[in-house]
């Protein structure tokens, strides 16, 4: 019969501990026994328990203190983020846009600098001339749009704006090709208009415009 792998025995013993963790035996910010006692419970070897909580703690369920001991963060382990965009519908992927862009536009107008403008301005160029296919009108709406986060110069808002960047693309597509018109007049002034209030510093009309713009492609309600 073959050997055992010490690392299968760990993740034995991390879905133990985490069967433990959902049945309640230990609450949000309680405090695990130690190594010692949980090898001797779990009939593994200390430096096993040790890779398990590891796991645990990798998957936000557990967390250790330096000299206090382990304690219990989550009672469930947090759904992957990558899974969570694929799920998305594209309302909630709307939402979400207005969460993260409304308040960097505001940000833009206040710190934007000229580089940040001639960026946006050539961003904007660009997104006009790729009014008729469907997945370049897209690209280039999306550069403007992130154009408008660096502007922002916050580099959180900026991280999470390209974390969710595939699937905004994936949802935008599939949301103009059902719809079948796009990149009119009217809608590339509204991105003029965004510049331009960019431009002049007025963080208050160009966060009302951002959210306009964003509201509008939501699907009426049924």
């Amino acid at each position: 019969m073959p050997l055992v792998r010490r690392e299968s025995l760990a993740d034995q013993a991390a879905d133990a501990l985490l069967d433990r963790v959902r049945s309640g035996e230990w609450e949000v910010g309680g405090k695990l026994p130690g190594e010692t006692t949980l090898a001797q419970q779990l009939g593994v070897g200390r430096s096993t328990v040790r890779e398990a909580i590891r796991q645990l703690a990798g998957r936000k369920v557990l967390t250790s203190r330096q000299g206090a001991g382990v304690f219990v963060a989550n009672l469930e382990i947090a759904e992957d983020w990558d899974a969570v965009l694929r799920r998305a519908d594209i309302d909630a992927v709307i939402e979400a846009r207005i969460a993260i862009e409304v308040e960097a536009s505001a940000l833009a107008a206040e710190r934007r600098t000229q580089e940040d403008l001639t960026n946006l301005h050539r961003a904007l160029a660009e997104r006009a001339r790729h009014r008729h296919d469907v997945y370049e009108h897209v690209d280039t709406d999306m550069a403007f749009h992130r154009g408008v986060l660096v502007a922002a110069h916050n580099p959180i808002l900026l991280e999470l704006f390209n974390h969710f960047a595939p699937r905004n693309r994936e949802a935008m597509v599939d949301m103009l090709r059902h719809r079948g018109d796009y990149g009119d007049d009217a809608d590339h002034a509204v991105h003029e208009d965004i510049y331009s209030a960019i431009e002049s510093g007025d963080s208050a009309r160009t966060a009302a415009l951002t959210r306009t713009h964003l509201g509008s492609l939501k699907r009426p309600p049924r």
